[in-house]
């Protein structure tokens, strides 16, 4: 889960609107504590170029 779909229990806004102070001192700490995001979407194209480069370095070596 994102910090997009996240909803402030002080306010009952989504956190990404920063409505209220809660709302944006969560926002501004998920931002410092988040890394790199990959989605779901990105970590499945990966996985499928990676098994698509093994399987043609394995033609090319037999």
């Amino acid at each position: 889960m994102t910090w997009e779909h996240l909803v402030c229990a002080n306010c009952a806004g989504p956190v990404s609107e920063g409505r209220c102070s809660v709302c944006r001192a969560s926002r501004e700490r998920m931002n410092r504590e988040s890394g790199l995001q990959l989605s779901p979407g990105l970590l499945a194209a990966l996985a499928a170029l990676v098994v698509v480069a093994a399987v043609l370095l394995q033609k090319l070596a037999g």
